[in-house]
C-alpha cells in the first residue's frame, strides 16, 4: 500500500484558494502513479481512482472538476482502451466500475443511482458481473425471429462510426429490410449518413473533453430515447446493437434487458484473429452473432446538397486547368501526440506540388487552434512562391487556381463531399481516414503518436481502394522524425 502522502496533499489543497493547475498537476500525478503501479506487477491501487473520483466531483465549477476527469480518461482509461488486451478490459470495468459507484452516493448522482437500481445493480460485483455476463453471453440476432427495430449506438467519434456502425447499418439492412434502424449520436452524423432514408438519427451530446457527471448524464438521455423507441414495439421484436460505445460507457452502463442486447466486444485480444483490421473485426461479429456470412467495406452516405457544391468547385478547378486534386488533413482532434509536426506538413505539401497542375485543398480542421495553425502553414507555403488561397465550402467567390493550396473551412460532411470528388486523401489518423476508404478514394495517412501494433492494425482505414499508412515513431525514436526519410516512405506509397 503507498503511503497517503497524496491524499495530503489533495486535502491541504482543498484549504486553498484552488488553482486550476494545482488540479491538474495533482491529478496527472496521481493517475500517472496509478499506471506506474499497474504496469509494474497489475496491482490496482483504488485510493488512487478514489481521489480522482473526488477531484473530478468536488466543485460546483466545471472548470475545477475538468482536470481530475482529463487525467483520468486521457491518462488512465484511454490507455487500458487502446491496448486490446483482455487484461486492460478487464482492469478498464474495474476503474469504470469504482468511477460510477463512488458516483452514485453523492446528491449530483441521485439520478444515476435510481436508474442502476431499477436494473437491480445495487454493487460493484453487480456491475462487474453484468459486463462479464455480456461479453461471453453468445447472444444470437439470427434467434431473435423478425426484427422490427434495430437500435444502434454510435461510437461518438465520426471516424469510429464510419468504421463500424456503417457496417453494422449495411449487413443488418441487408437481413432485416423491413426493419426501422434508429442511430442514437450526434446530430453531426447527419452530414455523413444524411442520404441514407432507412436510417433515423436521434441526436444526444457526448463531450469527451467535459466533465464526469456530464459524461454520465449521457447515458440517462440514451435511455429516455430508448424507452421513446420500445413504446410501442414490443421487445421480443427489439434488437440493441452497442460497438463498445462511450454512451454505454463501453458496456458498463446497463441500457435494455440482456435477451436483447448485442455488445461488440471490440477491445479484447481474444476477439477474433489479433491481425484484423476494425473493419474486418465488425464484420467477422457480424457473421457470428447473424449466423450470416458476408462482408461491408465501410460507407457514408453524403447529402446531395454537400456533393452539389463539391461538384462544382471541382469542375471549376478542372476546367481551369487543374490535373490532379489532392485533399489534405492535418487536424488531430486535440491529441497533439498524432502530429508529426510543421516541417513535415510544410515539406509534403511543396513536394506534392513539384507535379504539375496540381491543388491541393488544405481542410482547416476543427476549432480556433487548428484553423490558425493551419493558416500560418499556409502563409508559410505562400512565403516560397507556390500559389495560395482561403474558401470557405460554398463559398461563391472565385479564386481558382490550377496549382497551388487552398485552405478550406469545412464540416465533416462537407470535407467528406471534397474527398468523394479528388483523386487522392492524405492526413493523419483521424475521421478523414476512414471516410475516404468509405469512398473508395486512396488514401494515405500518416500514423503517429501510437507504436502499439495492434492499436494501429485495428484503426487502419480499410476500404476498396488503396489505404496506406507511414508510422511514425515519436515516442520512441528522435531518428524516425527525419522528414525528409518520412516523405521519401509517402510518396514512394503513392508511386
Amino acid at each position: 500500500m503507498p503511503d497517503s502522502s497524496y491524499r495530503k496533499k489533495w486535502s491541504e489543497l482543498k484549504k486553498e484558494n484552488i488553482r486550476p493547475e494545482n488540479l491538474v498537476r495533482l491529478s496527472r500525478q496521481i493517475a500517472y502513479s496509478f499506471l506506474d503501479l499497474y504496469l509494474k506487477d497489475c496491482h490496482y491501487e483504488e485510493d488512487f481512482i478514489d481521489l480522482l473520483c473526488e477531484m473530478m466531483t468536488f466543485s460546483k465549477n466545471p472548470q475545477l472538476n475538468n482536470p481530475g476527469t482529463q487525467a483520468l480518461f486521457e491518462i488512465i482509461i484511454e490507455r487500458l482502451c487502446d491496448d486490446f488486451e483482455t487484461l486492460q478490459t478487464e482492469t478498464y470495468n474495474r476503474v469504470m466500475t469504482q468511477v460510477i459507484s463512488f458516483c452514485r452516493t453523492i446528491p449530483e448522482g441521485n439520478e444515476l443511482n435510481n436508474r442502476l437500481k431499477k436494473f437491480m445493480i445495487h454493487s460493484d460485483d453487480d456491475m462487474l458481473q453484468r459486463i462479464n455476463s455480456i461479453r461471453l453471453n453468445g447472444n444470437k440476432l439470427a434467434n431473435k425471429g423478425f426484427i422490427k427495430k434495430i437500435l444502434i449506438l454510435s461510437r461518438v467519434t465520426i471516424g469510429a462510426d464510419v468504421a463500424i456502425t456503417s457496417i453494422v447499418i449495411q449487413r443488418l439492412a441487408e437481413l432485416y429490410p423491413d426493419a426501422e434502424i434508429v442511430l442514437i449520436g450526434n446530430s453531426k452524423l447527419k452530414e455523413v449518413y444524411g442520404a441514407n432514408s432507412n436510417i433515423r438519427i436521434e441526436g444526444i451530446s457526448y463531450s469527451r473533453k467535459g466533465g464526469l457527471m456530464p459524461r454520465l448524464s449521457s447515458w440517462h438521455r440514451v435511455l429516455e430515447i430508448i424507452d421513446r423507441e420500445t413504446a410501442s414495439v414490443h421487445l421480443d421484436n427489439i434488437a440493441l446493437i452497442d460497438p463498445d460505445s462511450r454512451l454505454s460507457q463501453l458496456g458498463v452502463l446497463p441500457l435494455i434487458p440482456e435477451n436483447n442486447y448485442f455488445f461488440f466486444d471490440s477491445r479484447s485480444d481474444t476477439s477474433f484473429n489479433k491481425k484484423m483490421s476494425m473493419v474486418e473485426l465488425t464484420n467477422k461479429w457480424l457473421d457470428d452473432i447473424t449466423d450470416n456470412m458476408g462482408f461491408n467495406f465501410p460507407k457514408v452516405w453524403i447529402p446531395d446538397e454537400y456533393l452539389q457544391v463539391s461538384g462544382k468547385l471541382f469542375n471549376d478547378l478542372r476546367n481551369n486547368g487543374a490535373e490532379n486534386i489532392i485533399v489534405a488533413n492535418f487536424g488531430v482532434g486535440g491529441n497533439s501526440r498524432k502530429s508529426v509536426g510543421k516541417n513535415l506538413e510544410k515539406k509534403l505539401l511543396i513536394t506534392l506540388l513539384q507535379k504539375p497542375n496540381t491543388v491541393i485543398l488544405l481542410d482547416k480542421g476543427f476549432g480556433d487552434q487548428e484553423t490558425l495553425s493551419i493558416n500560418a502553414l499556409i502563409a508559410e507555403i505562400d512565403k516560397q512562391g507556390y500559389p495560395t488561397r482561403h474558401s470557405t465550402f460554398g463559398s461563391t467567390k472565385k479564386e481558382l487556381i490550377n496549382w497551388g493550396v487552398i485552405g478550406i473551412e469545412s464540416g465533416i460532411g462537407e470535407i467528406a463531399a471534397l474527398i468523394a470528388m479528388s483523386e487522392e486523401f492524405i492526413g493523419y489518423d483521424s475521421a478523414c481516414q476512414h471516410i475516404s476508404a468509405a469512398l473508395g478514394t486512396p488514401c494515405l495517412t500518416i500514423f503517429a503518436g501510437s507504436n502499439n501494433m495492434r492499436f494501429i492494425r485495428r484503426w487502419s482505414a480499410h476500404g476498396p481502394n488503396r489505404c496506406s499508412i507511414v508510422h511514425v515513431d515519436t515516442l520512441t525514436d528522435p531518428r524516425a522524425v527525419e522528414v525528409d526519410d518520412i516523405i521519401t516512405r509517402i510518396m514512394q506509397l503513392r508511386i
